[in-house]
């Protein structure tokens, strides 16, 4: 596995900034917040940014507001207030964000769009989730409705909304279904890709803005890799 190239200060790909917000295309490779590996997050990145654009000499204000899986790629919201970090915190809980993701596929669903309805249950040992048919013990209910996008050469192009977000959520559905994520070896698929990536992407992102109250709708460009291209390419 080649080394993952994962963001800089200097490389950030910012993709909407005001006041309160700042929204990035996250790396594949990316941590979004720090953990147990010690490897710089995506969060402490962004505040290096926020620092030596604005040169602001004392520390950096910045609250998560979601996340997404390190071999994921795609925008991620963070605040640049206390005023609005709440505020999102709460649009999210509400379910009152649209979120959309693409997520590249050998073996297609079974129907060219259609809705899922799993019962995940969140294993910590091994940071795996498993879906089940029917509600069990610690499971919670996830929901997601995908389409078959576009037909590649040997893959699919879906696009799916989310109705829940559970950990997970969307490897683990489609990998249930028979239709893993291209070089996601945890839910199956046979191969990695060469970066270490999977090949899922947050493409769409919107919400109410936690100040100005309008509607704000965040595009994240696809990676630069040949199968992305190729999916995007009409």
């Amino acid at each position: 596995m080649s080394q993952k190239i994962v963001s800089t200060p200097n490389n950030l790909n910012v993709l909407y900034e005001d006041n309160h917000i700042i929204v990035v295309n996250k790396r594949a490779g990316d941590i979004v917040q720090g953990d147990r590996t010690g490897d710089m997050p995506l969060s402490d990145i962004v505040k290096s940014y926020l620092k030596s654009k604005y040169n602001k000499p004392g520390n950096v204000y910045l609250g998560v507001v979601h996340r997404l899986d390190r071999p994921t790629s795609g925008v991620v919201l963070f605040a640049k207030t206390s005023k609005a970090l709440p505020r999102l915190n709460k649009l999210f809980a509400d379910k009152k964000t649209t979120k959309i993701y693409w997520a590249i596929v050998k073996n297609p669903p079974p129907n060219t769009e259609g809705t899922l309805t799993h019962w995940l249950r969140k294993n910590p040992k091994n940071n795996k989730s498993t879906a089940f048919p029917k509600e069990t013990k610690h499971s919670k209910k996830a929901i997601l409705h995908y389409d078959i996008k576009k037909r590649l050469d040997n893959y699919y192009l879906l696009q799916i909304e989310l109705e829940t977000g559970r950990h997970h959520q969307i490897r683990c559905q489609l990998a249930a279904i028979g239709s893993p994520i291209k070089g996601d070896l945890k839910y199956g698929f046979p191969r990695s890709n060469k970066n270490g990536s999977i090949s899922l992407h947050a493409r769409k992102l919107e919400f109410i803005h936690p100040v100005k109250e309008k509607t704000i709708t965040v595009i994240a460009p696809v990676p630069d890799e040949p199968i992305w291209q190729d999916a995007t390419d009409d």
